[in-house]
């Protein structure tokens, strides 16, 4: 069936956003470049978008893009300077294999498929947090290639300038090429270091998938899954590493809310409005049994819990309560409280004012938001002239609480989340 063109973006947007990791893991496996396999992932893109609209979408669009980056990818090493030792190392199948790479080399490729892993998804994400990199870049660059996250949705997470977000990538990919990093998966001695960058970039996209930053829908699931199974995979990887079950029961806890998050039209539900019948009794079981193995791996290595371990520990109160009312609001702002001593942040302290508001009251929470207002950080965040708002109107300050969320409203980026808080503006309204 031929694509409209007033669908084909629309179309190829969802078909990169669910395929272009695994395009440009596959890629990068056989050119061990992760700059090049995601300049050849964009140029099969832009093919699709030439071909598509006349010869219709192929019954496997990820296939189809996968095999069009490796055919480029393969174009592209051939007019290289060091054509024939970039072409013996991509390998794009068997037979490419048997015939043009020596014995040893085709030893080395065949061992490293035959790792138990098996996950070029994986390998993506630690080559892209190499030590060669900053911690910033290392992130920048595994949302954008891991996630296709834009460069756009990367500053909102990281509460940085947009070409701020552009130059990290662009700098990180020339460094990956110029030190010639092997796409592989850590060895050991080396896996502790590089563990906690991979745990960040994992959680932001999640946290992305949880409440999206831009676009038209307030949840995008399959970024939660991609999170999780990275989660599952890590967990296999670094069994005795308390932060990776801690942060894996932190994403099963926040994933089992997904239904009773949304309305029948798809839009936000506040967590106080929620159904908690329609909560996910199976991920919430996953999630405190994995906070418990956290728990366990922390005390038996001397350890505190670290900061994805305390998030579940709050999570895990929300999800242990039955209502909303008997939410044990008292120890959650306890936990921030350790959260905050262990990663400071302002975003740490907002969730701690609103914990503060719910276990001491909206005076109580206003007066540590009020102290954020001027943090540079903050400057773009909706989030701290939403929960202000909320405070405000708490204390019955309905004209300023008005104003706040109209404010919020006008840097939120998701049209869902927007239109709740102008819906929220309203209902603060004086009488006609």
């Amino acid at each position: 069936m031929t694509v409209p063109d007033r669908d084909l973006h629309a179309t190829l947007a969802a078909v990169w956003r669910e395929e272009c990791a695994r395009i440009v893991a596959a890629v990068a496996r056989v050119t061990r470049d992760v700059g090049l396999a995601e300049d050849c992932a964009q140029e099969a893109w832009v093919a699709a978008l030439e071909h598509w609209p006349a010869e219709g979408l192929p019954d496997n669009p990820g296939a189809w893009l996968t095999t069009t980056a490796k055919r480029r990818a393969l174009d592209r090493l051939r007019h290289a300077t060091q054509a024939h030792r970039q072409h013996e190392a991509l390998g794009l199948d068997a037979d490419a294999r048997q015939s043009h790479l020596a014995p040893d080399v085709l030893e080395q490729v065949m061992a490293l498929e035959a790792d138990p892993i098996g996950d070029d998804l994986l390998r993506l994400v630690f080559t892209a947090c190499h030590p060669v990199l900053s911690t910033d870049a290392r992130v920048a660059l595994t949302l954008k290639v891991v996630a296709g996250l834009s460069t756009a949705e990367i500053a909102r997470a990281f509460l940085v300038p947009e070409p701020t977000v552009a130059q990290r990538i662009v700098r990180a990919k020339k460094t990956l090429a110029g030190a010639r990093v092997p796409f592989e998966l850590p060895p050991a001695a080396e896996l502790a270091e590089r563990l906690a960058s991979v745990l960040e970039v994992v959680y932001l996209v999640f946290n992305e998938g949880y409440t999206a930053t831009e676009g038209e829908q307030w949840l995008r699931p399959e970024l939660q899954q991609e999170a999780l199974r990275l989660g599952r995979v890590l967990a296999t990887l670094a069994p005795e590493e308390p932060e990776v079950s801690g942060l894996l029961a932190l994403m099963q806890l926040q994933a089992s809310r997904n239904a009773a998050r949304v309305d029948a039209a798809g839009e936000p539900v506040l967590l106080a409005d929620q159904d908690r019948g329609r909560w996910d009794r199976s991920l919430i079981e996953a999630g405190l049994s994995a906070l418990q193995r956290a728990e366990a791996l922390a005390a038996s290595h001397g350890r505190p819990l670290g900061p994805y371990a305390l998030q579940a520990a709050i999570a895990a109160c929300h999800a242990r309560a039955p209502t909303a009312d008997a939410t044990d609001w008292p120890s959650i702002a306890a936990l921030y409280q350790a959260l905050a001593r262990l990663a400071p942040s302002p975003v740490v302290e907002l969730n701690r004012a609103v914990a503060v508001a719910m276990a001491q009251g909206p005076a109580a929470g206003l007066a540590i938001v009020d102290a954020l207002r001027d943090d540079p950080r903050l400057a773009g965040y909706h989030w701290l002239p939403s929960v202000r708002a909320d405070l405000l109107a708490r204390l019955d300050r309905r004209q300023e609480a008005r104003a706040e969320f109209e404010r919020a409203a006008a840097m939120a980026g998701n049209a869902r989340e927007k239109a709740l808080l102008l819906q929220r503006a309203a209902a603060l309204a004086p009488p006609a």
